[in-house]
């Protein structure tokens, strides 16, 4: 019996994800432990790896077969990497994927400094393949996703901040980098500009469904299941949509107490705002608000050729809203 085939794209993407993680962990080292030692724990924490994965899927769907695009895997991993210690520092988080983040094991500054390394390291790499193409699309990324950074810090805070303004930094800080692996695998087959950019809006929508659904289980999940505390958005005085959401359905009473969380980034009344957020049905505009952007996702695949590729890629934009961690 024939095998599905998404399933035996799947078994062929497992095998070439080994590829890449043999990318990564020769580019990982260096002469000073300490580098190999972080960047050791942060990149082999588990996590998804969804940006790889794109850039491969779009390789695999637009037929480009060249070793250049485990490179470029792993050049994202990387990058995102470097987001992830940046991040934990800037939000003063203390568990990720299920384990102490690497700055509540040692301490930030060597968090930032390895950091710093991972995205000279990825450079370096970006710059091996030898496509100038393939430099403008990732130092463009990287300048964008540090002003998302920059935007989601002057929205801390502010429970005044809006949907747009909140929505401009997950396209800037999360789904730039998704945007840029899926055009990597165009520009790596030399598609034409049309199918390039049909591949970047695919993993533009995909990132921002992503990001959309991560907010929901901060509210939605447990601390065991998704891999880090429950309620750390709110912690860390982010207003993201479920919360807009709910302040713009709730009672004044209602509104006043989320604002106050937001302005304090307390959590002593974390149930009550968890309450609020789930009886206003903030969560479930919220995901339907994410399905939409699949939807955006699924409907750029148009352009590409019928595959077992385009079937996953289909299947991949799915599977993003309809997670649990």
């Amino acid at each position: 019996m024939p095998l599905d085939p998404v399933v035996e794209a799947l078994d062929e993407l497992n095998a070439q994800m080994r590829e890449v993680d043999a990318v990564i962990s020769r580019r990982l080292a260096s002469e000073v432990a300490l580098i190999n030692q972080i960047s050791g724990y942060i990149v082999h924490a588990g996590g998804k790896r969804m940006r790889p994965k794109l850039v491969l899927l779009f390789a695999n769907a637009l037929g480009h077969a060249s070793p250049a695009r485990f490179e470029l895997a792993a050049t994202v991993e990387f990058i995102h990497t470097a987001t992830l210690l940046h991040d934990d520092v800037v939000d003063e988080s203390q568990l990720r994927r299920g384990k102490q983040t690497a700055n509540a094991m040692f301490g930030n500054a060597a968090s930032v400094l390895v950091g710093d390394f991972l995205y000279s390291r990825a450079f370096q790499m970006m710059v091996s393949v030898e496509r100038m193409r393939v430099l403008e699309v990732l130092a463009d990324a990287t300048n964008v996703i540090a002003e998302g950074e920059v935007l989601q810090l002057m929205n801390m805070h502010d429970p005044d901040a809006t949907v747009e303004s909140y929505l401009r930094v997950i396209r800037y800080k999360t789904a730039k980098l998704f945007e840029a692996s899926a055009r990597l695998g165009a520009v790596l087959a030399d598609a034409s500009p049309e199918v390039e950019e049909a591949c970047a809006a695919y993993g533009r929508a995909l990132g921002t469904a992503f990001q959309l659904i991560d907010d929901v289980l901060d509210y939605e999940s447990d601390s065991q299941t998704l891999g880090k505390n429950i309620g750390d958005d709110l912690r860390e005085g982010k207003p993201t949509l479920p919360l807009l959401i709910a302040m713009e359905r709730s009672t004044p009473e209602q509104r006043a107490l989320i604002r106050h969380a937001i302005e304090h980034g307390e959590e002593e009344k974390l149930a009550q705002i968890v309450e609020i957020v789930r009886s206003t049905g903030a969560l479930e505009a919220t995901r339907e608000a994410a399905r939409i952007e699949a939807q955006h996702a699924k409907d750029a695949l148009n352009l590409l050729p019928a595959s077992k590729w385009q079937k996953s890629l289909l299947e991949f934009a799915a599977q993003s809203v309809e997670r649990s961690f």
